[in-house]
């Protein structure tokens, strides 16, 4: 989970007091713990001193009495003492007070052999005590052995003081101190700070949010103003009259440049809008795919033209690597010769399957250089059989063009010689004799002939002649049914069958509906000829996107490869007696109604020719 600033500044701040009082409460615990252990040493000394006096105190009580040990055998002396002790009521009451003590375990006198005289506790009577470690040790120990001392099951330490009798050492007073006694005198005050630290830390926590909520204000406006730019605001007029009044403090300041670099960036993206808006209207037009990507091989541009090669919109692929879009397998990854997201640059072709079929496709990658470092790369993707198409439909432009300029010549050099040897023809076959039928025979083939050449000249300027189109909304379903029936004599006598697929839920096109008709025709017959023996003629209509598209199909012959390059030209023709107009004239109307034309054909399974015309909506 991500964290704001703003609880990150709080958790910084409570961590922060969080610190401080760990290191106060270890100073306040060594304290702390240097006082009550020297305390405890203190009042132990002062116990064992009293006790030492009550001792000599009672021992002279008993001398007062007459109390004296019959011998000087030491367990006589021993004997003596005790009693001197057990009947003294001072000595009593300062063993009683040892019981009460807040650290003190027990008080004893012991002998010489350790053995206890006199005890606060009554059961150590009699019995034999070791010696315990002097208390001084602990109270002189380092803090952090203190603290693991005090925190281990409980230690027993004492105080001695020395006494003697009759001028020979005879015992000691000890004191014991327990550390579990000096646990609990220390525990409560533990307690009472830690309580007082809770507290202060929950309070810092809570002085610290509200702190940082006021700290962080400038910078939360900030943000909302770089969202607004984000958003194209860009520090607009309705927005900056609701900021407050700006400060002088360093966020005042940032504050202001932020504004100055939104009204900057208002300009610049008033200027990127236009050159964006010009920028998609040509690269809407463009037939070729272009793909930008950045330095590190994101796609940041995409063109409309693209989207065929790629087979998706144009925004599936916005800022995704190069490899994701070609990966491992696509057939523009081995064209683009990918190493890792590197893109170099190359030419090459490739197979690629397309949303209008399978395409013979160029690719080539060119970098794009930016202050001496490479900035990117620009991938090209250019469909060459719709180029080799356009190629070809241009050169039969130019033929046609060519074959105009040349008819209208001959239209002025043959045609009126023709009239003039007819005129001359008629008047030789008036001058003839009525027996005389070689003559009368070479003069008919002569008419012939010159009838022959009149009506080639005539085609000629039938079709360089300026064709006057009439566009008019169509239902291309009806027209080619009517094209069927004016070809049924032919079909018919040529036994060929017609499958045709005629919806008439296709949407109406502009077209002039004779010269159309004449198109469709010529494909019809053509299809025909292209099989004498019978076959099948396919004739249907369909929808592609945006345009509509008339498929011609027959099961002849085919076309020979070397042949397909010269279908739609002028005069080209393989059939005996064939003029070789018609397919160039159906190719020029296709033309005049902003439609395309295409064919695919294989040897001995027959060919389909597509004509596609733009729809009227």
């Amino acid at each position: 989970m991500r964290l704001g600033l703003r609880a990150k500044l709080t958790m910084v701040m409570t961590a922060l007091v969080l610190l401080s009082t760990a290191v106060l409460s270890l100073v306040f615990l060594e304290l702390l713990l240097q006082q009550v252990l020297h305390d405890a040493d203190k009042r132990a000394n002062e116990m064992a001193r009293q006790i030492f006096h009550s001792a000599q105190l009672a021992l002279e009580d008993a001398k007062a009495k007459g109390m004296r040990p019959t011998s000087d055998d030491p367990q006589e002396t021993q004997d003596y003492v005790r009693r001197a002790f057990e009947i003294n009521e001072a000595l009593s009451a300062q063993l009683q007070a040892a019981q009460v003590a807040p650290t003190i375990r027990e008080a004893t006198i012991v002998d010489r052999d350790g053995t206890v005289i006199v005890s606060s506790d009554p059961a150590l009577a009699g019995k034999l005590v070791p010696k315990r470690p002097p208390f001084n040790q602990l109270v002189q120990s380092p803090f952090v052995r203190q603290v693991r001392i005090l925190a281990e099951p409980e230690h027993i330490y004492e105080v001695d003081y020395p006494f003697t009798l009759r001028g020979m050492p005879f015992g000691d007073v000890r004191v014991a101190v327990s550390t579990a006694l000096l646990w609990n005198d220390i525990k409560p005050r533990l307690e009472r700070w830690g309580s007082i630290a809770l507290l202060a830390l929950v309070l810092s926590t809570f002085l610290a949010a509200v702190v940082s909520g006021v700290a962080l204000a400038p910078i939360r406006d900030i943000s909302a103003q770089l969202d607004r730019i984000s958003a194209g605001e860009y520090d607009t007029a309705s927005a900056a009259a609701k900021e407050p009044t700006e400060s002088m403090d360093e966020l005042g300041q940032v504050r202001r440049k932020i504004k100055q670099v939104g009204q900057h960036l208002r300009g610049v993206h008033e200027i990127f809008s236009s050159l964006r808006e010009n920028m998609n209207s040509v690269m809407a037009g463009l037939e070729d795919g272009l793909i930008l990507f950045t330095r590190d091989a994101r796609a940041v541009m995409v063109s409309p033209a693209a989207e065929k090669f790629l087979g998706a919109p144009a925004s599936e692929f916005l800022g995704r690597r190069v490899t994701e879009i070609f990966p491992v397998g696509h057939p523009l990854f081995e064209a683009l010769r990918l190493h890792g997201d590197e893109l170099r640059e190359i030419a090459s072709e490739t197979d690629l399957q397309t949303l209008d079929g399978r395409k013979r496709v160029s690719v080539s990658v060119q970098e794009i250089q930016g202050a001496g470092e490479r900035m990117g790369a620009l991938v090209t993707l250019r469909d060459l059989d719709s180029l080799e198409s356009i190629n070809t439909q241009l050169q039969v432009s130019e033929r046609l063009a060519a074959v105009g300029r040349i008819t209208a010549g001959v239209a002025h050099e043959v045609k009126n010689p023709l009239n003039s040897m007819r005129l001359w023809l008629e008047n030789l076959k008036e001058s003839l004799p009525a027996d005389s039928d070689g003559a009368a025979q070479a003069v008919n083939v002569l008419d012939a002939e010159i009838d022959r050449l009149d009506a080639v000249v005539t085609r000629f300027l039938d079709f360089a002649r300026p064709m006057d189109v009439r566009l008019e909304p169509t239902q291309l379903a009806g027209l080619l049914r009517e094209v069927l029936e004016v070809a049924q004599p032919q079909l018919q006598r040529a036994k060929v069958e017609v499958a045709q697929l005629l919806p008439i839920g296709i949407p109406e096109v502009f077209v002039d509906r004779d010269l159309l008709k004449q198109a469709v025709l010529n494909l019809v017959l053509n299809a025909v000829d292209a099989m004498p023996a019978g076959g099948q003629l396919q004739l249907t209509l369909s929808r592609r996107g945006e345009m509509a598209e008339i498929t011609v199909g027959d099961t002849g012959k085919g076309i020979p490869p070397e042949h397909r390059q010269k279908v739609f030209q002028l005069f080209f023709t393989t059939r005996p007696g064939g003029s070789g107009i018609g397919l160039a004239s159906t190719f020029r109307i296709v033309q005049l109604h902003n439609g395309s034309i295409n064919f695919t054909s294989e040897v001995g399974r027959g060919t389909t020719f597509r004509i596609e015309l733009p729809l009227a909506a």
